[in-house]
């Protein structure tokens, strides 16, 4: 069973975004707030600058099936909002990147 709820508010991204802790990648960026529940929740955000919604909904799809590959690794109790960035030759990103991108990511904030 998943121990990961998402984030679904506006507020609750708002909330991760200015009180949590921002970590910097090639590919994404990922803010962590610690929060009181037993489980974590997860927030993908990806810009209307990337293109149309079949694509930004493949990059989300994408994101969040890695997290789901670390998932088990990952202690309890975040709030995580992962952005993809949009300054990136997209053409150049593919699944297994942005896999590599985000261990790196949650290693660095030392939660995997």
């Amino acid at each position: 069973m998943r121990n990961t709820e998402t984030l679904k508010k506006n507020y609750e991204f708002k909330q991760v975004l200015t009180k949590g802790k921002g970590y910097f990648g090639k590919y994404l960026n990922l803010y962590i707030k610690k929060e009181n529940s037993n489980k974590n929740k997860i927030g993908i955000a990806v810009g209307k600058k990337v293109g149309k919604a079949v694509k930004r909904n493949k990059y989300k799809r994408w994101i969040g099936e890695s997290y789901f590959h670390f998932e088990g690794n990952i202690s309890a109790r975040y709030q995580m909002v992962f952005v993809l960035k949009k300054n990136i030759e997209l053409e150049q990103v593919n699944f297994w990147k942005l896999k590599d991108d985000m261990k790196n990511l949650l290693a660095k904030a030392g939660i995997i």
